[in-house]
């Protein structure tokens, strides 16, 4: 019988033909759904050769399966099986496999022969459908056990999982059924031809990824992104609006004047750890040589002049002291020690688990000011601006994106400083927080453009960049959204922050009152030709839309059309301020495949080097400083996946166990991912701008005590 089950062992004839199984108790609608299958895709399927087998036994001697049948079972599934893959096109569909039998094996006799075990175990199917039990069942005279269907299913499920089968449990009636595994099985057959493995599918599956976005990033990583055309920077009154000081109070004043029918949130990206803030003192604990390196080598050596400022202004840092103190209760001995040992265990200290470790954890929670005795982070901060200047109706609300393991400490720093900042602004502050989407990560491919594998041979995701967070905030509810980076924040310039920001605010209200008032017009058709140019001209002149030269030749229903696209999407408004060589993107004139031109916020990766002349032209930066309206004029949510450019990601080159990567990161939040919006850029004071991208900016006046 060996010898039998080796000479009809499951054949291999290559990826041409894909196996599907079907596999579960008695009575789950597996023959249903391989005779459907096998129909709709032109091909044959393998019924079980149990029924037939045993069927016979019955009706000639009246005897029921025994122990000694079950290898005749497998050895003849298995031929079956065999023989059918040869007549198959694209796909087999097998109404049971020999894991069936051997699980029926031991449910009915504790035991099977270690053969059967064997050969379950060995056979292999691309995809296995473990058929559930929410369908009647059905006697007939093979079948006997109408009871306890629950824990049979259970049991197959064990068996899959013990012998590590690519399975999906499959539910519904047979409609749903068949609808699923079609989808199913068209996918896997992309992802194998792509080079995935059948493990890989399941995985990639339970991240819930779009194939079709995953072929997509396939074609990007292998072909490459089209570069974006700049026309030319966005300059003061070309695409940038001044901002007086006067002109200020008059928007922030029509904004406290409105805000109250306006429900709004502060919106802050606060995803990840503090990594890059500390990159140079982690690659001093990783080259220096205590004992035998003195600093002045080092910093010399290695040219880390950051280091040098970082040592020279320790005592400035608003971590010094508690730092210091638990440093000097590590090491008994430290306030002995030569200067060059005291600031290597004050940075190990600073930087490594269990102690402060600071580079595993996110900026939120990080101590960047100091009021007297007490150090105080951006969370803290961003629920005092909200407070300021976020506020309707009595209530400050604050969304954080933030890394799941990382949401108890932001709860535990919110509950602790919120309660003071509530009492004296007269607010009530509501936080909550969503993570990244692990649907939008990203695959990684080696540079021949296979997927890659980590050290446990498991393919590799990568986040889908900050881009990845139009989800999140698409989610939100909200009429109104402020839009600020975590590390963006300011001990000393809190009431000009507010103000500018109130007065972005209003911009904002102020041309989304007329958009509204035109699309109602638009929407009634309660428009004249003379109205329909006075519209016209507000999205050129106000809204710096570009107008079709052919537009004067429209008929006027496809003028109505025309502004209603237009008009008819979110709105952002962009604080900028004036570039002073901070890194990162700023405001230009871009013009779109189809020769359009419209303002964006662009990176210098985006762009073709013989363009780099009109970026160094650019004046402004962009400080991530936004205030969005993204609810239409019936009052409705956007969707704002519809106003993404998904041409405008970025391929990033990265490093992983020591092998080389290549992904796709998304159109950055607010560069592609808001490439279609409507878009106004507003100057605003460069002390409204105080990001800490490094520790060393926290020795910047914006984040040190007054004197």
């Amino acid at each position: 019988m060996e010898e039998n089950l080796k000479q009809y062992s499951l054949l291999n004839l290559g990826k041409s033909v894909l196996r599907i199984a079907f596999y579960g108790p008695e009575s789950t609608g597996k023959t249903t759904l391989a005779r459907q299958l096998a129909s709709d895709f032109d091909t044959v399927w393998a019924p079980e050769f149990a029924r037939d087998y045993l069927q016979e036994k019955w009706d000639e001697k009246g005897e029921i399966c025994q122990p000694d049948d079950l290898l005749p079972i497998a050895v003849g599934q298995t031929q079956l099986e065999n023989q059918k893959l040869q007549e198959a096109r694209r796909f087999l569909f097998c109404d049971t496999t020999v894991l069936v039998t051997k699980a029926f094996g031991e449910l009915y006799y504790g035991a099977v022969d270690p053969l059967l075990e064997k050969a379950a175990k060995k056979h292999k199917y691309d995809l296995i459908f473990l058929t559930d039990i929410d369908v009647p069942w059905e006697p007939d005279d093979l079948r006997d056990r109408p009871h306890n269907r629950a824990e049979t299913l259970q049991f197959f499920e064990e068996q899959l999982i013990r012998y590590q089968k690519p399975y999906i449990k499959l539910s519904g009636d047979v409609a749903s059924r068949v609808a699923q595994v079609k989808k199913l099985i068209l996918d896997l057959e992309k992802a194998l031809q792509w080079g995935f493995t059948s493990h890989d599918f399941l995985r990639i599956q339970a991240r819930k990824m779009d194939w079709d976005v995953l072929h997509y990033q396939f074609s990007i990583l292998k072909n490459g992104l089209p570069k974006i055309q700049l026309e030319r920077a966005a300059t003061i009154d070309d695409g940038i609006q001044a901002l007086s000081e006067e002109e200020a109070r008059y928007y922030a004043t029509y904004f406290e004047q409105k805000k109250e029918t306006y429900c709004l949130k502060k919106f802050v990206p606060a995803s990840g750890a503090a990594s890059r803030m500390f990159k140079f003192l982690n690659e001093f604990l990783h080259d220096f040589k205590p004992g035998k390196d003195t600093l002045n080598s080092y910093i010399n050596h290695a040219k880390n002049k950051d280091l040098a400022l970082f040592l020279i202004a320790l005592e400035k840092f608003p971590f010094y002291k508690d730092v210091a103190e638990t440093t000097r209760v590590l090491y008994p001995s430290y306030d002995t020690l030569s200067t060059d040992e005291k600031h290597y265990y004050f940075i190990k200290t600073l930087m490594t688990a269990p102690h402060f470790d600071f580079a595993n954890k996110p900026k939120g929670v990080l101590p960047f000011h100091q009021q007297g005795e007490v150090s105080i982070t951006p969370i803290e901060e961003h629920l005092l601006e909200c407070a300021l200047y976020a506020h309707a109706d009595g209530k400050s609300k604050v969304h954080f994106t933030v890394s799941e393991e990382y949401q108890s400490q932001f709860e535990t720093l919110v509950d602790a400083v919120k309660t003071p900042i509530e009492a004296t602004h007269g607010v009530t502050i509501q936080v909550n927080y969503s993570y990244q989407d692990k649907a939008t990560d990203v695959i990684a491919l080696t540079p021949e453009g296979k997927p890659f594998r980590d050290k446990h041979d498991a393919i590799v995701f990568r986040p889908g960049g900050h881009g990845a967070l139009i989800q999140n905030m698409n989610r939100l509810n909200a009429d109104i959204v402020f839009v600020k980076n975590i590390d963006n924040v300011s001990r000393n310039h809190t009431d000009q922050i507010a103000l500018y920001k109130k007065a972005l605010g209003g911009i904002l209200l102020q041309v989304q009152e007329t958009v509204f008032r035109y699309l109602k017009y638009l929407h009634h058709d309660q428009v004249t030709l003379e109205m329909l140019h006075e519209i016209a001209q507000f999205v050129s002149q106000k809204l710096l839309m570009e107008i079709s030269e052919d537009f004067p030749k429209y008929t006027r229903e496809s003028k109505i059309d025309y502004l209603m696209e237009a008009l008819n999407r979110p709105i952002r408004v962009c604080g900028m301020v004036k570039n002073e060589g901070e890194p990162g993107g700023g405001p230009f004139w871009v013009r779109d495949q189809k020769g359009r031109v419209f303002l964006q916020i662009i990176e210098s990766s985006q762009i073709e080097k013989n363009q780099r002349f009109i970026m160094e032209q650019a004046t402004h930066f962009n400080p991530v400083d936004l205030v969005c309206g993204i609810r239409d004029f019936q009052g409705r949510n956007f969707d704002l996946t519809r106003f993404v450019d998904p041409h405008t990601g970025f391929i990033v080159e990265k490093n992983k166990d020591g092998r080389p990567l290549k992904a796709f990161e998304l159109p950055g939040l607010w560069n592609g991912a808001m490439a279609k919006w409507i878009t106004l850029f507003v100057e605003v004071p460069l002390e409204t701008f105080n990001p800490v991208k490094t520790v060393n900016d926290l020795l910047k006046p914006a984040h040190q005590p007054r004197s």
